[in-house]
């Protein structure tokens, strides 16, 4: 009798432990969030934010041209599993990641849906075009230029909207990304008084970049960039324009020439022995060397290369 009360009462035990397992909070705490994002940058952004509470994955990776990336099937996989998509946004995904945003069944994080997050909203924007765009103009993005991370301030502008998406996904960790949130401004803006330290004998210097990346990085840290190595955004250089462009830079001293890794070095190499200048091959986004694991190292990184640049080149 004794043991047939034992017995019954352990199973009653344990079907409480079940169903507290399938109704408390505790369980719910347990799961974490899985976040998708387009590109390494704002992944680093969501793990300073959402710490051990969240999952995050970049499809794009650092080295990657993200106008152009290549859609694997493990993205679909990805996206299906997630419980919030992080895009740059103005178009600066539009070649690959609507497709698979619509195949993969994820209604979620289809645009619109509270599980798709669009962190241009969060960021002040440079070069929106006025007036109508053309094919001509080269691939402009018609809402503004998308490169807008490579300003730590924007940086914070959208750790901090990451903090609030994630406190709506997760109310009863609100606290927690918050806190989160504020020691990642605090630590940026310790990083920022050595960055600006470090660029401000530069402040104006003129410079030319291959492709227009870099108007938030310059704008940011006081650098002019007067010139192109492509004509137009998209078009590869070509004779006339290259001639054109060394010219300029003989004429105007400008000795750095900064191109992202995933461009041909022949063409801006060439310009660099013509007009005795310096290519810097700059990482503009996390991930793109070994080196660079978190938005701080990419700035560390970068900016390092700048200043060996200007120094040899007074």
């Amino acid at each position: 009798m004794n043991k047939a009360i034992s017995n019954a009462g352990l199973l009653l035990f344990v079907a409480a432990v079940l169903v507290a397992g399938l109704i408390s909070p505790g369980t719910a705490a347990a799961k974490k969030l899985n976040v998708v994002t387009a590109t390494t940058d704002l992944a680093a952004l969501v793990q300073e934010v959402g710490g051990d509470k969240i999952n995050v994955e970049a499809m794009a990776k650092g080295y990657q041209d993200p106008h152009f990336v290549e859609a694997k099937p493990s993205f679909l996989l990805k996206l299906r599993q997630a419980d919030l998509l992080v895009v740059v946004g103005l178009q600066l995904e539009i070649g690959w990641l609507p497709p698979l945003i619509a195949q993969s069944g994820n209604s979620r994080i289809q645009p619109g849906a509270g599980g798709y997050l669009d962190a241009s909203q969060f960021s002040a924007i440079l070069e929106i075009p006025q007036g109508s765009i053309t094919r001509a103009m080269g691939d402009v993005h018609p809402l503004g230029n998308p490169h807008y991370w490579l300003d730590p301030d924007n940086g914070r502008r959208v750790a901090k909207g990451f903090a609030a998406k994630f406190a709506e996904l997760d109310p009863k960790d609100a606290g927690y990304f918050q806190q989160r949130f504020q020691d990642f401004d605090r630590r940026l803006t310790e990083a920022e008084k050595k960055w600006d330290a470090d660029m401000k004998p530069y402040r104006g210097r003129k410079v030319v970049t291959y492709h227009n990346s870099a108007p938030n990085f310059a704008k940011h840290f006081g650098l002019d960039v007067v010139g192109f190595v492509e004509p137009r955004p998209g078009i590869p250089p070509t004779p006339s324009h290259t001639f054109e462009l060394s010219n300029m830079m003989k004429r105007d001293h400008v000795k750095v020439i900064m191109v992202e890794p995933y461009f041909d070095r022949k063409t801006p190499d060439s310009i660099a022995r013509q007009t005795e200048g310096t290519v810097v091959e700059y990482m503009p986004s996390v991930g793109g060397v070994k080196e660079i694991t978190n938005y701080f190292q990419l700035f560390d990184y970068d900016i390092a290369l700048l200043v060996k640049a200007f120094q040899a080149n007074p």
